[in-house]
Parts: C-alpha cells; sequence; structure tokens
C-alpha cells in the first residue's frame, strides 16, 4: 500500500494536495502542500524541510511548468522547503513577506523560518496567473503578522488562518488576536465557496465555520474576564481554569492565546497589566 505521503490527491479541477510527513498535535496528519493549476502550477506552501517531501513534490510536477512557489506564512512547517523546491525547479518563491527576529522577539525560536527569502512579496489584491485564471493574495493578518490566504477559482487556500480540525493558535508578539478577529471578519464577508486549509479537511460551509470561529474567540473573550473577576490573575492560573484536560504539550499555545486575548483587551481598555505579569479588570 502507497504511503498517504507520497500520494498526489486530486480535490478537484485544477486542485490537488500533497501531505507531509510532519504530523503533530500542531500540525494534524501534517501540512498540505497544494497544487493550483493543471497544465502549468502553483505549488501552495512547500511545507517542512524535508527532503522526501520535496521529491515527492517535483515528482507530483510530471513534467509541468512550477509558475510560482507561494507560501502563506513564514512558520517552519509551512516555507523552508520553498528553498530546496525553487533549487530543483528554478521556479521563484513568490508570497508572504519576510520577519525579521527582532519584530517577534528572541523567544520566538525554532516555530519560524528566518531564513524564507521571496523573489517577490504580494500584498493584498496582488495576483500571479496559472493555467489562466488569477491567483489572488488575500492578507489575513493574525496567527501571524504576515500570514496571507491564495484565492483561485472560487476556492480560498487559508493556510493556518482557518482550519477545518482545530482553532488557530494566536501567540504574541507576532499573533495579534485583534488583527485576527478583523481577518476573519474579512473573510466572513467574502463568498469563497470552499476552504483548503494547511492542515485538516475541506471546508465546505466556510462562511458558517467562520462565523462561529470568531463567536468561539468572544466566547473565551468573556471566559478570561469572568476568571479575572473571580480572581485569577496569572495566564497559567486561567489556562488551567480554561482549558481543563488540555494536551500538556499544547499548553503553552493555550497559554500564548490567552495572552493573544488580553493584550486585545488591554488596548481596548477593558483589562490591565500589573507587576509580575498578573493581569486585573480595569
Amino acid at each position: 500500500m502507497d504511503s498517504p505521503y507520497a500520494l498526489l490527491e486530486p480535490l478537484e479541477p485544477g486542485i490537488a494536495r500533497l501531505l507531509a510527513h510532519n504530523p503533530s498535535p500542531f500540525t494534524y496528519y501534517g501540512t498540505q502542500t497544494y497544487f493550483a493549476g493543471q497544465s502549468e502550477v502553483v505549488v501552495i506552501d512547500p511545507g517542512p524541510d524535508l527532503p522526501a517531501h520535496v521529491e515527492a513534490i517535483v515528482a507530483a510536477l510530471d513534467g509541468r511548468r512550477l509558475v510560482a512557489i507561494a507560501c502563506t506564512h513564514t512558520h517552519r512547517d509551512h516555507s523552508p522547503a520553498s528553498r530546496a523546491l525553487a533549487a530543483a525547479t528554478g521556479a521563484p518563491v513568490i508570497g508572504c513577506a519576510p520577519l525579521a527576529l527582532e519584530s517577534v522577539g528572541p523567544r520566538a525560536d525554532a516555530s519560524f523560518d528566518f531564513d524564507y527569502a521571496p523573489d517577490r512579496i504580494l500584498s493584498d489584491g496582488d495576483a500571479v496567473a496559472v493555467d489562466g485564471h488569477a491567483l489572488v493574495a488575500v492578507a489575513t493578518p493574525g496567527h501571524t503578522s504576515n500570514h496571507l490566504c491564495f484565492a483561485y477559482r472560487g476556492a480560498l487556500f487559508t493556510g493556518d488562518h482557518v482550519m477545518g480540525w482545530s482553532t488557530t493558535v494566536v501567540v504574541p508578539p507576532d499573533g495579534d488576536m485583534g488583527l485576527y478577529m478583523a481577518s476573519l471578519d474579512k473573510l466572513r464577508r467574502r463568498d469563497d465557496r470552499i476552504y483548503y486549509p494547511a492542515h485538516g479537511p475541506a471546508v465546505t460551509n466556510p462562511q458558517q465555520l467562520v462565523r462561529g470561529m470568531a463567536g468561539h474567540r468572544m466566547s473565551r473573550e468573556k471566559q478570561i474576564l469572568k476568571r479575572l473577576g473571580a480572581g485569577d490573575r496569572t495566564v497559567p492560573v486561567i489556562v488551567a481554569a480554561c482549558y481543563p484536560g488540555l494536551d500538556p504539550r499544547l499548553v503553552p499555545a493555550a497559554g500564548g492565546s490567552v495572552t493573544a486575548h488580553l493584550l486585545d483587551l488591554e488596548r481596548r481598555g477593558m483589562v490591565e497589566a500589573r507587576e509580575g505579569e498578573t493581569w486585573m479588570i480595569a
């Protein structure tokens, strides 16, 4: 039986995906690399720096011209393979802007790909032609400050902004909850017929899911305010109360999201930070 990590899976005419072998509590079964186009192709989110995955991408091209390698953002499970794939094919790397280390802080460690170097940075509304259709960048900051989605023939490749299996992690300082909520609202006002996320199944009810995700975040915000009102003062204590039974591997991510909510609430004048990394209702 063939490995699921070596098979190009057609999803609809002109769209297929190839799964990278990097499963984890954060990536589900792995990063899904998408192929947009038929006679010529754009590869979206080439994935982690795994030689076998790059080889599988090249094999799946099957002689077709690779127009570009597009990256939604620069986490290490999305963009590092762009370099090896560009070297193997000569295709340009396009998409999100690179991040500087100082923009995310010295502790924003191994999750970021600081070697990412695009040949062309795309801004909101910028497009590249592939197979007679436009692949259009849709700026969706929040999960990361440089996050893009890509629209193509009624489909939206959502990277990590919207996922079909889990809520998106928003970790400051680069992740921003206010921007994330604004980006969700931006997608809610679009008419994309289907989402193809980097992790998890396709989303066939996009607007309904986006409304639910926004509602989940608003509920979490109310829960955090309630915990502060009950006397909880630190992020670890709030996480323990709001995420009972959470997989210990996910506790740091939950702490990041709680911090992102607190910082957003602080900007809105609803909470205030005190000494010793404590928080209170303003």
